[in-house]
């Protein structure tokens, strides 16, 4: 899921529905937006955000209030208002209003004193990475809102500057930025033109992934070297592995992690994370990297080329990407250590049974809205919070529809059919049921165990805090039960009081469990292998 989205008034959210010509104020308030005359004709989604100045100060902390956006942590804060810009040329500029295409309610709600600030989303890809280079801003603007009071331009003065893949963010541990430079120099970037999936789309598509090789990599050399299969949560994507990169390439260093060659996967794309799933939509990303992309780097890389030498981790969309890739090529891979995974059996798609008659996305039975995030016990946002958030930001990228890119059969408009109406709430049975037949891990070894077992027997490890952020320890729960009742070997672990985002940390170091992971890979590729004392305590790094 999404790693960054506080608190409600109330237990649960009580969702708006959006403002049209006849909800809340009967007058609409407009922002007009202009594209600053130094700038090059443009089009793409236009966002306005507005918070009221007292959130936006707290939220700050005291510092300065240099950007507006949403937080999925207190996802009611900011109004978010949309429009389709198809040719925007310098100088010109746009209205949008503000009580049309928004959330959670329209700007005519709002009084006193605020902070806006427009963005123009060129790429249509704000609700997969947020801004992104390329996008275009307006200073933040501080607005005092009463009735009858014109609002001013806000002005697209600046456009997001290119993202470093390199930079390693203020809050990284000191570690990742000690080790960066000498990291990088062990690094490559491997780009890869698949053919399966150029023919899919109808031009060129690339594999991209980052190859970190071990301290005293030889190429010329005998020796090999177990791989690890890593790939991201929802949100990240091939410039976003620094950080990562720098920790693992420490810990080998000092020897806090054992010797191994890491495939740093990028699974994003226009439509959110493909998953490494083949997919009607998206294409043949499974065969495309079983069949294409792993035996082309075996043969530039000393790895081992094995089963028992090739290991698959990953967090959140993540973890479900491993564990699909372990069930579905059990013979090729030795082992995932899938963390926190998105849902593997869709009867708990977080809290959803996608298959019990009347299933409602928005609301249980007893009617009350279905959550989707938590935090310090408390509901943070509903899935009806997403949903209606996902349709203001745009049709592309968002979690829930990144999920139908992946799961759901082709519509007839070429799109992939909606799991369920973004009105209603109601789920679509049949669509449902095509994501039962196709992508339901849990459903798959159930159906299919006898077969899979000698392959896959003892392979699958998956790890999830009891207080998941995103209540996916529900569906890891019955993940084990299925398992169990197969006579299954696995490796099911439930880590109290952990959550989404503080699964990996044990004391001081947030790499902890990465690190712990990393060893029992090892053990299995190198039998009796003794795991050396590390060079020097990096636990507290």
């Amino acid at each position: 899921m999404r790693s960054v989205f506080a608190v409600f008034a109330a237990l649960f959210l009580t969702v708006a529905p959006f403002a049209d010509a006849t909800a809340g104020s009967a007058t609409h308030r407009f922002v007009h937006v202009a594209l600053d005359k130094a700038m090059t004709k443009t089009s793409g989604r236009l966002l306005i955000f507005a918070e009221p100045l007292d959130k936006a100060r707290a939220a700050a902390k005291g510092g300065d209030i240099d950007e507006v956006d949403l937080d999925l942590f207190r996802p009611t804060d900011v109004t978010i208002m949309a429009r389709e810009v198809t040719s925007l040329a310098p100088g010109q500029g746009v209205d949008v209003d503000g009580d049309d295409l928004v959330w959670p309610a329209g700007l005519s709600t709002l009084s006193g004193d605020i902070v806006l600030q427009a963005v123009l989303d060129v790429g249509h890809e704000y609700s997969y990475t947020g801004r992104k280079s390329g996008d275009l801003l307006s200073d933040v603007q501080t607005v005092h809102l009463a009735p009858g009071t014109p609002l001013p331009t806000l002005s697209l003065t600046h456009a997001v500057p290119p993202r470093d893949p390199w930079h390693i963010p203020g809050s990284a541990p000191k570690v990742a930025k000690d080790a960066v430079d000498e990291a990088k120099e062990h690094t490559r970037a491997e780009r890869f033109n698949s053919p399966l999936l150029s023919a899919f789309a109808g031009h060129a598509v690339s594999i991209r992934a980052w190859v970190l090789t071990p301290p005293g990599y030889d190429a010329s050399a005998t020796t090999r070297y177990p791989t690890v299969y890593y790939t991201h949560g929802f949100g990240a994507g091939f410039e976003r592995f620094a950080t990562t990169i720098a920790i693992v390439w420490d810990a080998m260093k000092t020897r806090a992690m054992p010797p191994m060659i890491w495939v740093f996967l990028d699974e994003s794309g226009p439509t959110g994370t493909h998953e490494f799933a083949d997919s009607v939509n998206n294409g043949p990303w499974g065969a495309a990297l079983t069949g294409e992309y792993i035996p082309m780097l075996e043969t530039k890389y000393r790895m081992d080329g094995k089963a028992s030498g090739r290991f698959l981790n990953g967090h959140s969309s993540g973890g479900w990407a491993t564990l699909w890739l372990q069930t579905r090529y059990p013979a090729l891979f030795g082992g995932t250590w899938s963390t926190s995974p998105d849902p593997s059996d869709f009867h708990d798609f977080t809290g959803i049974d996608l298959y019990a008659p009347g299933a409602n996305a928005y609301h249980a039975q007893d009617g009350t809205p279905v959550p989707l995030m938590r935090a310090s016990g408390r509901v943070v946002a509903t899935f009806e919070t997403f949903a209606r958030i996902e349709r203001v930001l745009g049709d592309f990228g968002g979690q829930l529809a990144s999920f139908e890119w992946v799961f759901s059969p082709k519509g007839p408009d070429g799109r992939p059919m909606p799991l369920f109406n973004r009105d209603t709430g109601a789920v679509e049975a049949n669509v449902a049921a095509y994501w039962r037949e196709h992508y339901d891990i849990a459903e798959r070894l159930r159906r299919h165990w006898p077969e899979l077992k000698g392959d896959l027997d003892g392979k699958i490890h998956v790890i999830v805090g009891t207080n998941d952020t995103c209540y996916l320890d529900g569906p890891v729960h019955r993940l084990k039960d299925t398992l169990d009742g197969l006579g299954a070997r696995s490796d099911i672990r439930f880590l109290p009081g952990k959550t989404h985002f503080d699964l990996y940390t044990a004391g001081d170091d947030r790499y902890a469990l990465l690190k712990a992971i990393s060893w029992e890979m090892y053990a299995l590729a190198r039998p009796g292998a003794r795991r050396p004392s590390p060079a020097q305590d990096s636990t507290s790094r």
